[in-house]
């Protein structure tokens, strides 16, 4: 899964937009997650976590920045593009992904409790699915772990 290695300075370029769209997840009191989606070197779709202030549990950054991509090429199918999420994505996301022909995923820190990329599931290896995406992981992984301990940390005081 490349835990860290071979990023390009255009890989840190888009995933420090994911980590910008985090933080205005954190500013909205939402997990802070971001994504961005990216076609020909060129952003198509962003997102933020945003379950609590849609009320829609399906609201999670990576649905969101589908969407948007989506909507933007007029197409579901995405084929070609890539995803930089700050934190893995969970087993539904790993579904929609799939679904969007996404290439390629890169993401940030692990997701110990629900992620599908290597943590809980490696869905991504899975022989029997019809799509798979590359996937690495750890890019700016500390600064996205960090963002994320210290919401949580500030929700217990």
């Amino acid at each position: 899964m490349g835990q860290g290695l071979g990023f390009t300075c255009d890989d840190q370029k888009f995933m420090r937009v994911a980590l910008d769209m985090a933080k205005t997840a954190e500013r909205r009191q939402e997990v802070p997650v971001g994504c961005v989606i990216v076609h020909q070197n060129e952003i198509i779709g962003k997102g933020f976590n945003q379950p609590i202030l849609t009320q829609d549990p399906t609201a999670h950054a990576e649905i969101v920045a589908l969407r948007d991509a989506g909507n933007n090429l007029k197409n579901y199918r995405l084929a070609g593009a890539k995803m930089y999420v700050t934190l893995e994505p969970c087993i539904m996301c790993v579904g929609a992904i799939f679904h969007s022909r996404i290439i390629e995923v890169i993401y940030g820190a692990r997701d110990e409790k629900f992620g599908g990329f290597g943590s809980i599931l490696s869905l991504h290896t899975h022989k029997r699915m019809n799509h798979h995406a590359q996937v690495k992981s750890g890019l700016l992984a500390e600064e996205s772990s960090t963002l994320l301990k210290q919401f949580f940390q500030s929700k217990r005081l």
